[in-house]
């Protein structure tokens, strides 16, 4: 018989609890370890709501996609595209946005998420150009938390295969840093592949 979840117990009841490292990797800031993580990637998907509901739509640019102006802000260039504007609409309604980074060949994702402001000005644009164009705006987001993604979504679609890989921080030696070494890079990447394989499905 089919039937519909409506509790967080319920939930936590299907799922089990959660894993030590899936809390630790969380925090309040872009931690430096995240920050090197994100300047490589050129390609993430932005997650706005508004009046009409909710929206997600692509972003990309030449690696770094986003300027990391601190450890709490994030300016993202807003380039031509078909004049919709779903995201920054929804943006004036409500400020919370989620971003989903990607870097090629990589198979965890960084989550972050904020609130975003549409800023524009000659200077700041400008310091956005690429070929000349300089976006039409920028979003400036303040980062509430941070976190990076297991791979198995990656490994189960084969959206890298064959691809090369870039070299960021792995899942170990980002948690080592973000837990200031309670989690052994070593150890923690060592046993990931066999981990992940062994609870792909």
């Amino acid at each position: 018989m089919t039937r519909v979840i409506q509790t967080a117990a319920v939930l936590e009841e299907l799922f089990g609890p959660v894993a030590a490292p899936s809390l630790q990797k969380e925090v309040a800031t872009l931690h430096p370890v995240y920050q090197r993580w994100t300047a490589a990637s050129p390609f993430a998907v932005l997650a706005t709501s508004g009046p009409a509901g909710l929206d997600a739509s692509p972003r990309g640019d030449p690696a770094s996609l986003v300027h990391i102006q601190d450890e709490r802000t994030l300016l993202l260039p807003e380039r031509r595209g078909n004049n919709r504007t779903d995201s920054l609409r929804n943006i004036l309604h409500c400020p919370q946005v989620g971003l989903l980074f990607f870097v090629p060949g990589v198979n965890e994702t960084l989550r972050v998420a904020g609130r975003a402001r549409i800023l524009v000005g000659a200077e700041l644009v400008q310091r956005f150009a690429v070929a000349g164009q300089p976006p039409k705006c920028v979003l400036e987001i303040t980062v509430d938390t941070a976190f990076f993604q297991c791979g198995r979504a990656i490994l189960r679609s084969g959206l890298w295969a064959g691809a090369e890989r870039v070299d960021v921080p792995s899942a170990g030696e980002m948690l080592q840093a973000i837990t200031a070494g309670q989690v052994n890079a070593l150890q923690y990447d060592a046993e990931l592949p066999q981990r992940q394989q062994s609870t792909l499905y």
